[in-house]
């Protein structure tokens, strides 16, 4: 049986776990709206679609970076 975890009321997220959390649902939609463009059939389609594609591309380069971040932060946590 654990100690850990026993109070009803989570911890509050760290400067970090909040940024991951707010990256990976800013990547969550942005996967939603290139599914939605797929769909979408237009005249300026390839120029869309490359702009959702930029768009994803960043979200996900965010949420790496804000992963990075907490590991560390994590890591300085074990060393103390």
């Amino acid at each position: 049986m654990s100690s850990k975890g026993t109070s009803s009321s989570p911890r509050p997220l760290t400067r970090a776990e909040q940024e991951v959390q707010s990256a990976a649902e800013r990547l969550t939609a942005q996967i939603d709206d290139a599914l939605a463009a797929v769909g979408v059939k237009s005249p300026d389609g390839s120029d869309d679609l490359d702009a959702v594609a930029d768009r994803l591309e960043r979200a996900a380069r965010d949420l790496s970076v804000a992963l990075r971040e907490l590991a560390e932060e994590r890591k300085n946590k074990e060393r103390v």
